[in-house]
């Protein structure tokens, strides 16, 4: 008999649905196979996957989704069990732009979240806003290094610490307090959150970095290209200040190609990271699209932040389904006295906001919470339209837009191939805004230099180490992957540094990765956290929301709620362990199973993988391996409940913790 500890089913090779593994009165078709939650063979094979270090650590879904490799599941359950600095603390480890991720990250770990395959994902994000409120740098309650010298003492408590993590560099953590001035200097082009993050992490292994912004005020998209309404000013300030503690010097009002030439920088400083960012609206070329009345989105959003006026008509139509869509459509629908703010919000002449997209409600990317924010607050939706002409008065102004039916956007395979019908609609318009993509401008790079460029007019760049041909000169943020979210930005930014580390010292951090699981005694859960349905983040009522372009509008969580929503996770840091050497097969942890996640299968079931294969021939003479069998789980469904570990009657399954470290080492290159 052999036991897989957990053994994931990735492609069963006949359809299995939900409930289909509690007997044949689930599924009548299956009778012959199944008998008491053991499958008998039919000829078909199961692939799964035998559990190492690398599978334990993936199914802590919302960390293996973060692109810092936060510990989402830690912070969750710390505020599940009322722990709110420890939460803080774990949140703020691997990010240092915590509090303005807790506002507006697109979070991947919530759409990595195993609680979103039985109902809905945790509120990740929300809570993440939660305990920044209470205790990061925003709260002005304590000194910008002592958060981070705290960061760094928790994090040698921490069950999870990933490579990102400020304790995993503790080894190359030279300033901290107070600064020490003596690195190489490095320079970054750029202050928006690839630059915040890089320039974060260089001064913490004790470089000197300057950060070089074009803008009046550092932090850039941050500011300029996300409204108020989402992301406090104040807050992103208070970020930016933490950096600058630790010896970041920031040149703002600069135009490198125009103040001061690449070239320049590069004689002074003995490492340059590229992080511009893609801050130019995209447009297409079509009829009417250089018209009076014809802007761009993150333009728009630019001047409103900067209280820049800009005019507005009467009926505004937004193209684009994206979040930066529904920023530019929501700015324009917030009425302030335009005498007072000067800003290019709606103007009180201002009827109606359109927001045309290619895409099917379902389709479109914007967040589903921007979406109904957005219905609430008044912006009227058309889908499955393109813009075919942007049809002009005499004078030269915009009239309205000319759409074309779209049939369909993706092809079969998810790529960007949209197909348009004969059917025709017009929208009066004497205002359009782009918001269909972004794209940067790389004219202050000399062309026929040292920095090699794409066939698409791109700085060629490698997509790991972030180099470019040029030795000493970095990519990071949108101008190295394409436009992505704030945390990818934030992710990239981390490894230029790391690039500019091993540049600057030829040495190369890697990390090491050190696993153990610990049994718990006495596991238990929240009284019917499988049941409770996710608690809503409250917000402002949209006639407030209208009324002022400042007034937040996500209100976020009170403790108890928040307490309750962080309830919901599953903790999937806890694994199921199995004893092969004790286990009977009796089936009752199959049995009991609520979520039907466990089955008992002959090893002939198995499809003979390799890793398989070595398994069986390491526990099996070949004459015994007909009568071999074991577990396979399928990690999908598994709610962490405990149920199996109480019904065995031998105390073959255990609930045990991971805990893992990734610590960095330097290692000659």
């Amino acid at each position: 008999m052999v036991v897989f500890s957990v053994c994931w089913l990735l492609e069963p090779v006949f359809p299995i649905g939900a409930g289909t593994w509690g007997g044949a009165a689930k599924n009548p078709e299956r009778a012959s196979m199944c008998k008491n939650g053991v499958a008998e063979p039919a000829g078909e094979r199961l692939r799964v996957e035998v559990p190492d270090a690398a599978y334990w650590t993936k199914q802590i879904k919302c960390h293996d989704a973060c692109p810092v490799n936060t510990d989402a599941r830690g912070y969750v359950r710390a505020i599940a069990q009322g722990n709110f600095e420890a939460a803080y603390l774990i949140a703020r480890g691997p990010n240092p732009l915590a509090s303005i991720c807790g506002r507006v990250c697109g979070a991947p770990c919530e759409a990595a979240c195993r609680r979103g395959s039985v109902d809905q994902a945790v509120s990740i994000r929300a809570l993440k806003r939660f305990v920044t409120n209470l205790y990061g740098p925003e709260t002005r309650s304590q000194r910008p290094l002592d958060i981070l010298q705290r960061v760094l003492h928790f994090g040698r408590q921490r069950q999870v610490r990933g490579k990102e993590e400020l304790t995993s560099l503790r080894r190359l953590l030279r300033r901290i307090d107070p600064p020490k001035l003596d690195g190489h200097k490095v320079a970054i082009v750029g202050a928006g959150p690839a630059g915040l993050a890089a320039a974060h992490d260089l001064a913490l292994m004790g470089f000197r970095p300057t950060v070089f912004e074009m803008e009046p005020i550092p932090a850039g998209m941050l500011v300029l290209g996300i409204p108020s309404y989402r992301l406090p000013r104040d807050l992103v300030t208070a970020e930016v200040e933490l950096i600058e503690a630790l010896g970041v010097h920031f040149e703002c009002n600069v135009q490198v190609g125009g103040d001061l030439s690449l070239a320049q920088l590069r004689n002074e400083f003995a490492a340059t990271i590229i992080a511009v960012g893609a801050k130019y609206s995209r447009r297409l070329s079509i009829p009417g699209s250089k018209g009076e009345g014809v802007l761009g989105g993150v333009e728009f959003l630019r001047s409103v932040a900067l209280s820049e006026p800009a005019e507005l008509g009467q009926r505004i139509v937004v193209i684009g389904g994206g979040n930066v869509a529904y920023d530019v459509a929501r700015s324009v629908v917030r009425q302030v006295d335009i005498d007072v703010a000067r800003s290019a919000l709606r103007h009180p002449s201002v009827r109606e906001v359109n927001m045309v997209s290619l895409e099917s409600l379902e389709e479109m990317p914007a967040d589903d919470v921007e979406i109904i924010e957005g219905d609430e607050e008044g912006i009227v939706r058309h889908h499955r339209m393109g813009p075919k002409e942007i049809l002009l008065d005499e004078a030269g102004k915009v009239q309205s837009v000319l759409f074309q039916e779209v049939l369909r956007v993706f092809d079969e395979n998810g790529r960007f191939s949209p197909i348009f019908g004969d059917g025709l609609t017009t929208i009066e318009a004497d205002t359009v805004l782009w918001a269909i993509g972004q794209q940067p401008d790389l004219s202050f790079i000399p062309a026929g230099g040292d920095i090699r460029f794409t066939e698409r007019g791109l700085i060629d760049v490698d997509p790991v180490r972030l180099t470019t041909s040029a030795e000493d000169v970095f990519l990071a943020g949108d101008i190295a992957t394409g436009p992505g979210l704030l945390i990818h930005a934030v992710a990239t930014g981390k490894r230029a540094a790391r690039s500019v580390h091993r540049y600057l010292t030829g040495l190369e951090i890697k990390p090491e990765q050190v696993m153990i699981h610990v049994p718990i005694l006495g596991y238990e859960r929240e009284a019917d956290y499988e049941k409770q349905g996710r608690v809503p983040v409250p917000a402002l009522d949209p006639d407030k929301r209208k009324a002022s372009h400042t007034a937040v509008v996500e209100l976020g969580y009170e403790p108890a709620d928040a307490m309750r929503e962080a309830g919901r996770c599953f903790d999937c840091g806890v694994n199921t362990v199995f004893d092969s050497d004790v286990c009977i097969l009796c089936g009752g942890c199959a049995d009991v199973c609520p979520e039907l996640c466990l089955r008992l299968v002959p090893v002939e079931a198995l499809e003979a993988t390799e890793q398989i294969q070595e398994l069986l021939e390491a526990r099996y003479a070949p004459e015994e391996l007909p009568q071999g069998s074991a577990i396979i789980k399928d990690e999908s469904r598994c709610i962490r409940c405990a149920l199996c570990a109480e019904r065995c009657p031998v105390n073959a399954i255990t609930m045990e913790r991971v805990h893992y470290e990734s610590p960095w080492r330097e290692v000659g290159s």
